[in-house]
């Protein structure tokens, strides 16, 4: 029988590994509530900051298309629908593009060296700084986006999204940089969840007599759905707060136009080219364009939650 005095050391490390294990998890606690109470703040620093123009504009802030800061008149309407419409058209370009080169990386199509240098080089893209995208986008992408639009707008200017005149500052031109800047997020992500598909669904898949292909688009893609959900939430999230290479590429309009030829306006682009020189109730205004990025990215999430669970359940095959 172990005595006491042999007892003890085993109760000292117990005793121990009890404390820290009560310190990580006050330590956690504070920090989860730290981050809590910081977003918290921030937002509330942002409504009391907007609390002018939301008891003047109201509403009618996300209706009006009118931004005139002379006559004190604020309508957020072309910029909310230049965040929007910016964004979801960078994701229709990048998606596609990002989970085929996550399929390309993920499956056994390369040595292994020439996938691991691919891989590196376009996760390299998330790396560049903003303001060099925009800069690139001005040297290559206006000019691009110029010739095009005055080759376009003659045969499609009947079509509203291909009306002219055409311009190389434009909604198109920061799209498509938007596109370039959120592939990394998009590719990078997507992978993880294709190699994560268990090999036994692939070997089953081939055992059943399907082709490469087949299993594929039949089997590896819908497991790993959940994994291309919560890419694309992040990228469509990079995409509505970009501020830098947007506000050098999109011409910064507050006109309500849909051409994609045609400049138009971001809130973040919005925030950063009229903050600095801002006074009196332009600042509220301003805010109050701030809180709205803030409430859209937030109902963006809550969706994109929504449809990562429903993805979640439909792969388990629980509906």
């Amino acid at each position: 029988m172990a005595t006491a005095a042999e007892k003890s050391p085993i109760r000292g490390s117990l005793r121990r590994r009890g404390l820290k294990s009560d310190f990580f998890l006050v330590l956690t606690w504070v920090a989860s509530v730290a981050t809590v109470a910081t977003l918290v703040w921030i937002v509330w620093s942002i409504l009391q900051a907007a609390l002018p123009a939301i008891f003047k504009e109201g509403l009618s802030f996300f209706t009006s298309a009118v931004w005139d800061n002379n006559r004190e008149r604020f309508g957020a309407l072309p910029f909310l629908l230049g965040t929007a419409g910016s964004s979801v058209i960078a994701l229709i370009f990048a998606l596609p593009l990002g989970v085929f080169i996550a399929i390309f990386l993920s499956e056994n199509f390369l040595p292994v060296p020439v996938r691991q240098t691919i891989r590196f080089v376009v996760e390299l893209l998330a790396a560049i700084p903003s303001v060099v995208y925009g800069l690139w986008g001005i040297a290559v992408v206006i000019p691009l986006i110029q010739q095009l639009g005055n080759a376009v707008t003659p045969w499609l200017g009947w079509i509203p999204i291909f009306s002219g005149p055409a311009f190389g500052n434009s909604m198109l031109t920061a799209s498509l940089v938007l596109a370039l800047m959120v592939l990394p997020t998009i590719t990078a992500i997507s992978r993880t969840a294709l190699v994560a598909v268990p090999k036994t669904l692939r070997e089953g898949s081939y055992a059943l007599g399907a082709t490469r292909w087949e299993t594929i688009f039949g089997v590896i893609l819908p497991t790993a759905a959940p994994g291309i959900v919560a890419a694309t939430i992040l990228a469509f999230g990079r995409a509505m707060g970009e501020t830098m290479a947007v506000a050098m590429l999109i011409g910064n309009s507050p006109r309500l136009t849909i051409s994609l030829f045609s400049p138009a306006g971001t809130l973040a682009g919005l925030l950063a080219n009229q903050f600095g020189e801002a006074t009196g109730l332009q600042v509220a205004a301003l805010m109050y364009a701030a809180l709205s990025l803030v409430v859209l990215t937030l109902i963006v999430n809550v969706i994109g939650e929504a449809v990562l669970r429903y993805a979640q359940k439909a792969t388990a095959g629980v509906r």
